[in-house]
């Protein structure tokens, strides 16, 4: 048997040729050609030494061009490591040297950051599409267009169902961020799956504002969409007022978005300037949305939120709620087809249902991912009695939804965005005149969470909350350097001498 995800798109583009498949403003692409671009794009990797197996990183935001690498990668047989574009030159080395990258596709207006942490990393085969921001000087590397330039006819490198596709990097549980390796089946699996419990159809239009380097927009939007021929309409950047001009333009009748991006929507001053008559669903997920939100905007725009619940390491979706008639308000939905949850406390014995039984979530099923890359240890604890321990709190009720109550972890959740506390106190920890450091989030009204570090300086040295913020800013990307420094005398720490983040 043998499988490439990449078959969705061959396929869309035989059955629906002159269907949109892309819109970014006056741009448009079809699915027809989106293949034949993904194709051409496949041809110019292989010319360029890219083999199946091989690793290639993809940094650039929801662009036309997204897709047609996304997809060429996949035709190769190769696996796609999508990567955040406001990632700074430490970042990108770090990603490119663990995932074992042979070339990185970057954004030119990133490309110097970009090329810095290829270098550092030891990858020198770098892909640019657009120019270089102002004096970025770059030698040595292939315009996007080149890998275009070559017409060798369909590419489509069939794969084992189990083969890796995407390594997706996250937190994880714990720690620095971390490979989920993702196959063609599972991810196959949830497009498939998903699009058809979310309704897509061939004449739906998707607002695609989520970030496509995320999972979220990846899986259930980039492949569902695909999976289902729909029409994809791209905001490179989420604007609410962007986002409400967009949804009146193009029809939008799907929006699917984070709790922030609900949020931003209800409080522009142009939504009811807007006409939105369009939208016949949202679906929420990346973080629970509060329920007075969930609330107002069904009131206010007229359409059912339907949540659901998953994480990178499950390729997204794990739950969902399938319709506003089997619903349960505020829960994330039951378990997708082919999967199973169950809510544990810490000796690993299962809870029974129950809004008192709180307890960690644990899943197993198709769209559980393989494993961390090139991490067995960190694997193992993972799926430790054969489920995966994803880290959140929850409970189910007598009838199977799930509710998501908290994060066993210290993840930091961001406007939608994963903030991983190690990864800025390792910097905080380089300035010369800190001694002690802690990364928190706190409660935001806008955002969810915000960032805020705690800090003991050194006896002698000084700094002020403005020379640590700016220090951060400079080396971690932009939605992850705190906005808030609390200095104190020393940090609480237990018997272990281990910092104490919940007594911050």
């Amino acid at each position: 048997m043998s499988l490439n995800l990449a078959m969705m798109l061959r396929e869309a583009a035989h059955t629906h040729p002159h269907r949109t498949a892309i819109v970014l403003d006056d741009e448009r692409l079809g699915y027809a050609d989106l293949d034949h671009a993904a194709d051409r794009f496949a041809a110019g990797l292989v010319r360029h030494g890219i083999r199946p197996g091989d690793v290639v990183a993809v940094q650039l935001p929801n662009v036309p061009q997204f897709a047609v690498a996304h997809f060429g990668i996949l035709k190769v047989g190769a696996v796609v490591v999508p990567m955040n574009v406001l990632l700074k030159a430490r970042e990108v080395a770090y990603l490119l040297g663990d995932s074992g990258a042979r070339t990185l596709i970057t954004w030119g207006a990133v490309a110097g950051e970009a090329a810095k942490g290829a270098a550092d990393a030891g990858v020198s085969d770098l892909v640019v599409l657009g120019d270089p921001g102002p004096g970025t000087s770059i030698g040595g590397v292939l315009r996007f267009e080149e890998l275009l330039a070559h017409d060798d006819g369909p590419v489509l490198e069939q794969r084992d169902p189990g083969d890796v596709a995407v390594i997706v990097y996250t937190a994880g549980t714990t720690g620095v961020p971390k490979g989920a390796e993702l196959t063609h089946f599972q991810l196959f699996m949830n497009a498939d799956t998903p699009g058809r419990l979310f309704g897509i159809r061939d004449d739906d239009v998707v607002l695609v504002a989520l970030p496509l380097f995320h999972v979220y927009a990846l899986s259930s939007q980039l492949h569902v969409c695909v999976r289902f021929a729909a029409t994809m309409t791209l905001l490179p950047r989420f604007d609410a007022g962007r986002a409400l001009e967009v949804i009146e333009r193009d029809g939008v009748t799907v929006f699917e978005g984070v709790p922030t991006m609900y949020i931003a929507l209800l409080t522009h001053p142009e939504r009811a300037a807007r006409d939105t008559s369009s939208l016949r669903v949202g679906i929420s997920g990346g973080a629970p949305i509060p329920a007075e939100v969930l609330d107002e905007f069904e009131r206010e725009f007229g359409v059912v939120i339907l949540e659901g619940y998953g994480l990178s390491e499950t390729a997204s979706t794990t739950t969902f709620n399938v319709s506003a008639e089997e619903r349960r308000v505020y829960s994330v939905g039951k378990p997708v087809y082919g999967v199973e949850i169950r809510i544990c406390d810490e000796s690993g014995r299962e809870l029974p249902p129950g809004r008192g039984n709180v307890g960690e979530i644990l899943v197993r099923g198709v769209n559980v991912m393989r494993g961390y890359h090139g991490r067995p240890r960190a694997t193992a604890e993972a799926f430790a009695g054969g489920w995966f321990h994803t880290g959140d709190l929850g409970h189910i009720d007598s009838d199977g939804f799930l509710f998501v109550v908290d994060r066993k972890t210290d993840l930091i959740i961001r406007g939608g965005y994963n903030v991983y506390p190690r990864e800025v106190e390792d910097v905080l920890y380089t300035h010369p005149a800190v001694r002690e450091a802690a990364v928190i989030g706190v409660p935001d009204p806008r955002l969810g969470q915000e960032v805020k570090a705690v800090v003991a300086l050194r006896e002698g040295k000084h700094a002020t909350e403005a020379d640590l913020v700016e220090y951060v800013r400079e080396r971690v990307a932009s939605y992850k350097y705190p906005r808030s420094v609390e200095f104190r005398d020393t940090l609480p720490k237990g018997a272990g001498d281990k910092i104490l983040k919940r007594a911050l």
